[in-house]
């Protein structure tokens, strides 16, 4: 058995961006759920059998009470926020198990279901269909592994290595130093990606790091600079690890069983009908 889990929230703004506008008979705009919901029946007309979509169904989460410059939902188009819960709709209507998060983030709801899915011993492998780096965490040997379907490439442990130079366990340490601007934290002056990567590879954890730049026993550029700034600021440096860390306790699922796919349930009709985009009503929907 294979699991796949996608990224509902990536895969609604890739295809936002990609893809015309289409309105429906309503005006609405629902041109990347009609991309999304293709997309989903592509995975599953290439044999995928176990399912689950995240979303983030509102943008904000607990991460906002730590970290007061977290992302929000600041800034993106109301054309597209409008069709989250428009897309939720539609994949539970094609029944595909779907999690709408509101008070963690699809982020922790894909990390959740990977980590239980992997422990289950009919499960061969778990896919984590996203190019998301902060689900590098994740991802363990070669059965928990990362996907792009964009660009068709499959990232295990080791890739995980060559991408970043530490390995799963290390990347929300990577994060904290080097930051995340796609979430809104900014790491720590002068920790980049090489001088982080060198470091944490020797280490593992921030605190785990001497503060003795003499004893660190790798080449870094500044290495005095950098301790010093990581000796000041290292209480910050955990509350962005915190941030970068992604909650495994989410409630997904019981068995994995419930995220076999049995087809559509009888709803999907009247959502085909609510997002037939209008000067096309007459022709039949292939999702």
């Amino acid at each position: 058995m294979v699991v796949h889990l996608v990224d509902g929230t990536y895969e609604l703004f890739r295809h936002f961006y990609a893809l015309p506008s289409a309105r429906n008979e309503r005006g609405e705009e629902v041109a990347a759920v009609r991309g999304v919901m293709h997309s989903i029946r592509g995975l599953v007309e290439e044999g995928a059998t176990h399912i689950g979509v995240a979303t983030d169904h509102v943008i904000e989460s607990f991460r906002n009470r730590l970290w007061p410059g977290y992302k929000t939902g600041d800034g993106i188009d109301p054309l597209l926020f409008a069709q989250f819960p428009l897309l939720e709709e539609g994949l539970m209507a094609w029944g595909v198990r779907t999690w709408p998060m509101v008070e963690f983030e699809a982020d922790d709801a894909l990390a959740a279901a990977a980590a239980k899915a992997a422990l289950d011993e009919r499960v061969d492998q778990v896919i984590i269909c996203t190019p998301d780096k902060d689900l590098a965490q994740s991802v363990r040997g070669t059965r928990v592994v990362q996907f792009d379907r964009v660009r068709r490439t499959m990232r295990d442990e080791a890739g995980v290595i060559a991408r970043f130079g530490v390995p799963p366990a290390s990347i929300p340490d990577y994060l904290a130093l080097v930051g995340d601007a796609a979430d809104g934290f900014p790491g720590l002056p002068g920790w980049g990606a090489k001088s982080t990567a060198a470091v944490l590879a020797r280490f593992g954890h921030i605190e785990a790091i001497p503060e003795d730049p003499a004893v660190w026993g790798v080449k870094v550029a500044r290495a005095s600079t950098l301790a010093a700034t990581l000796s000041r600021d290292r209480e910050m440096a955990l509350l962005f690890r915190t941030l970068a860390t992604l909650r495994t306790d989410v409630e997904v699922f019981d068995s994995v069983d419930d995220l076999e796919w049995r087809g559509p349930t009888p709803d999907l009709p009247a959502f085909r009908r609510r997002v037939a985009v209008a000067r096309r009503r007459t022709e039949p929907e292939n999702f």
